[in-house]
């Protein structure tokens, strides 16, 4: 048992890194398209602003993902082990063919099928569930409205400002905004990690002997231990050095083409609407937002600003997301549970 747990933990900071991977195209996208940073410098920048969420968030997220989607009682460790199995496949592909999909969503889909599968309906949280469905529709459009008023508004303040002198004073603010969405983003997607992880910590301490001693205080109710909190926050930075390159040019150059202006107002608008959720509790996807706003503030253009094949084809991608990891993910648990009954 204790090696899949190990297995279980190893997997979860594999999603973790690839999270960061995938969604540096979301704190990056915007400062590269716009050449305020290179894309090395700028995945670096990312990455540290990743991390120091660590010291502004708190476990609200990851206590969804923990005791709000699924019932604790039901998890085990090859549950656990399926849905990051699930999940990780998705994000892969995804990342290689550089389709900036929603990770949160590909872990989430990845929980439910293992339960729905086995256990059925019953074991789900619905309240849960439904929150964050709703959110798969509400955080782009909410990025969208934020990112089409955040751009008028400067548009309103600037508009006697010579157009050189407007973009260099936004080169500056753009690092600014750049910093706060990669704060929001830390904060939001590493805290699944964590809640993933400590489930399944939860679902074997004080049966197992190592996991109660050194990993998981089986004496408490469901908590996050401060060593998984550091450790999720530290991966997730690390895979956004790494930086999908594919995603980057999709999300960078493939969906509109932006100045630092409007690069600083998608990226504000984005990092309000994740820390607004993230305070909340809600696991949005980082890159429904950013995708959002990126569209809310090239319509003030035109509608002809935004390249509407792009932003389909990252549609399909989002829509098919859940079902897909839901799909992976119960079918493997499925056959572990009935192979050697679970």
């Amino acid at each position: 048992m204790l090696t899949i747990v190990i297995i279980g933990i190893i997997l979860a900071l594999l999603f973790d890194f690839l999270n960061g991977m995938n969604d540096a195209a979301n704190s990056i996208a915007t400062i590269v398209s716009t050449k305020v940073l290179s894309p090395t410098a700028a995945v670096f920048w990312a990455a540290f602003w990743n991390f120091a969420a660590v010291f502004i968030f708190g476990i609200h997220v990851a206590n969804t993902m923990g005791k709000g989607i699924v019932d604790p009682a039901v998890v085990n460790p090859y549950l656990i082990l399926s849905a990051l199995i699930g999940a990780v496949i998705w994000v892969y592909i995804c990342t290689h063919y550089g389709m900036p999909i929603s990770v949160s969503h590909a872990l989430i889909g990845g929980l439910i099928g293992p339960v729905w599968f086995v256990y059925g309906s019953t074991s789900l949280f619905a309240t849960g569930i439904f929150k964050i469905a709703l959110f798969i529709v509400l955080s782009p459009l909410i990025g969208m409205i934020l990112g089409f008023f955040m751009m008028a508004l400067t548009m309103r303040i600037f508009k006697r400002k010579h157009p050189q002198k407007v973009e260099g004073i936004f080169k500056v603010m753009q690092l600014f905004s750049s910093a706060i969405f990669s704060l929001g983003h830390g904060g939001n997607d590493a805290q699944k990690t964590m809640g993933i992880i400590a489930i399944l910590l939860f679902s074997v301490a004080g049966t197992n002997e190592f996991v109660s001693a050194y990993l998981y205080d089986p004496t408490k109710d469901f908590h996050v231990p401060g060593w998984l909190i550091f450790t999720c926050y530290s991966v997730i930075a690390a895979g956004t050095i790494t930086g999908g390159w594919k995603v980057i040019r999709t999300l960078g150059d493939g969906l509109a083409k932006l100045k630092p202006v409007q690069g600083f107002s998608a990226e504000t608008a984005g990092a309000f609407t994740l820390i607004f959720t993230g305070f909340l509790g809600i696991p949005v996807s980082t890159t429904h937002t950013i995708t959002g706003s990126i569209i809310g503030v090239s319509v003030t253009k035109g509608f002809s600003s935004v390249r509407w094949a792009t932003a389909k084809n990252i549609v399909y991608a989002w829509i098919f997301t859940i079902p897909a990891t839901l799909l992976i993910s119960g079918g493997i648990y499925y056959l572990l549970h009935y192979a050697f009954n679970l």
